[in-house]
């Protein structure tokens, strides 16, 4: 396995920690969660209490300072037994946007309660209207003397009823002399006059994690509840996007994992015609690709976290093929997986059908394939700083 040459021991102890806790503690949870589409707060705090929330955020701000690909490796684990309950490491999610352009004060104000389980934190940036296209929101923060006016809706929002604090990304000015131009980024907390969030329910997957439409209507914001620079916020959001599509590209490969190991094993035990399907070589080649696919998809999530925890900052391009790819697969070995089981994989008291669900958003949130496959091609002409760009042209090109 890629982990016995590549990955140091506290990182093997990290990964064996992760798949215990959630080996032993998930399916408690997962088809009641699924279901009833509800967070599971006690699993959370059972996470939190173990260390494995907010693992990336420096020790004096409540974390633990680890690498990305040391949270990352908690990620894959998670997913590879329930995507939906492993959505609980999600709860830091925006956190990254105070870390990386936030000031002291913010940091140790709000990092601290997220690192420790104790309060959300929910990113605000699509829109009804603006999905992939970050520059055509229209969510307007105006400034009045010492404070923001934010007003706006934000869709498909994770976290969203649930969150204690919300980062959000709204127009500063309204007539910029670029349309990505004058953007600025907030931290709106839950309690706030005019905030509103309102539950989305019948998600085809990750049910389990909150998923709502959050309505800011006249929310007065502090000055001091900037975060970074005023129009600054859609560059900021870039890399923002840039950090978080790794985890993404671990949410996959840890998927994919779980659902070829449920196919190999119903495989080897399941009696067909009276011999084992995994006898049969149609089978087994089904089990060869998946397996192929997978420990390739891996690889490549591997790299980018690397590259980040090396570089101290994410490669476009490698990251957006990571999560591209990585989703392709998941996709590809869940169905193969499914069709393994045949009509016992139908049926939706089956993790491998809850998985099947869960696979489709990977190629959606965090930059849909279209949009990872628009970042690889500007990546490769040099529009985007990435290691792709650098890459000596071959004689026939």
């Amino acid at each position: 396995m890629l982990a016995d040459f590549i990955l140091t021991d506290d990182q093997k102890a990290i990964k064996e920690a992760a798949r215990e806790f959630a080996e032993k503690e998930f399916p408690n949870y997962a088809e009641e969660c699924d279901k009833e589409e509800k967070f599971p707060f006690e699993l959370w705090k059972k996470a939190a209490q173990l260390g494995f929330i907010g693992m990336a955020i420096p020790e004096q701000y409540g974390g633990q300072g680890l690498g990305v690909l040391d949270s990352c490796l908690v990620v894959e684990e998670f997913w590879r037994v329930d995507g939906g309950l492993g959505m609980i490491l999600a709860t830091t999610f925006g956190s990254e946007q105070i870390l990386a352009f936030g000031n002291e004060e913010q940091k140790k104000k709000y990092l601290p309660p997220l690192a420790k389980g104790e309060k959300i934190c929910a990113a605000c940036y699509t829109e009804p209207q603006a999905g992939s296209d970050v520059a055509g929101i229209k969510t307007r923060a105006d400034k009045d003397g010492d404070e923001y006016v934010i007003n706006g809706t934000k869709m498909f929002i994770t976290n969203g009823t649930i969150a204690d604090y919300y980062i959000v990304l709204a127009r500063t000015d309204p007539n910029p002399p670029k349309r990505h131009h004058g953007m600025s980024v907030f931290l709106v907390e839950k309690d706030m006059p005019g905030v509103q969030a309102n539950k989305l329910t019948n998600k085809l997957g990750i049910r389990a994690s909150d998923t709502a439409e959050v309505v800011f209507k006249n929310v007065r914001v502090p000055k001091e509840n900037l975060i970074g620079q005023e129009g600054q916020g859609f560059y900021q959001t870039m890399m923002f996007f840039n950090v978080t599509r790794i985890p993404v590209a671990f949410q996959a490969v840890g998927l994919a994992q779980g659902a070829f190991e449920l196919a190999y094993h119903y495989a080897r035990n399941r009696e067909v015609f009276e011999r084992k399907l995994s006898s049969f070589q149609v089978t087994q080649e089904k089990l060869a690709k998946m397996r192929t696919e997978l420990e390739a998809a891996r690889l490549l999530a591997y790299q980018a976290a690397f590259f980040q925890d090396k570089m101290g900052m994410p490669d476009p391009g490698l990251t957006a093929m990571a999560k591209y790819y990585t989703a392709k697969v998941a996709q590809f070995i869940v169905h193969e997986a499914l069709q393994i089981h045949g009509g016992y994989g139908f049926m939706g008291e089956q993790a491998i059908s809850r998985m099947y669900r869960d696979a489709r958003i990977l190629e959606i949130y965090e930059g849909t394939r279209e949009i990872e496959l628009e970042v690889i091609g500007r990546s490769l002409l040099g529009k985007i700083p990435s290691r792709l760009g650098t890459v000596r042209k071959h004689p026939l090109m």
